[in-house]
């Protein structure tokens, strides 16, 4: 029987405590590199992590990881 090796990505959004909007974000795990690109051009519009978490994210793929996150600022994570 094969082995198989689970990848989880994790991911921490940094936003300031009183406007929301977006810091700065940590990610680790497989399509980080691509999944960045949405957080850097969040950030550079001036998003807040509510914009994040009310944008949609198809399930299942790697970027619900960062809807999850976004709603983690918040402490209302979906499946965390």
């Amino acid at each position: 029987m094969e082995n198989f090796l689970l990848w989880l990505i994790q991911e921490q959004i940094l936003a300031e405590e009183k406007t929301d909007k977006l810091l700065g974000v940590h990610m680790i795990g497989p399509h980080a590199g691509d999944m960045i690109a949405e957080m850097v051009l969040a950030m550079e519009f001036g998003a807040s992590s509510e914009d994040i978490a009310r944008t949609c994210h198809a399930h299942p793929t790697y970027s619900e990881a960062i809807k999850e996150a976004a709603l983690a600022v918040d402490k209302r994570p979906i499946h965390y």
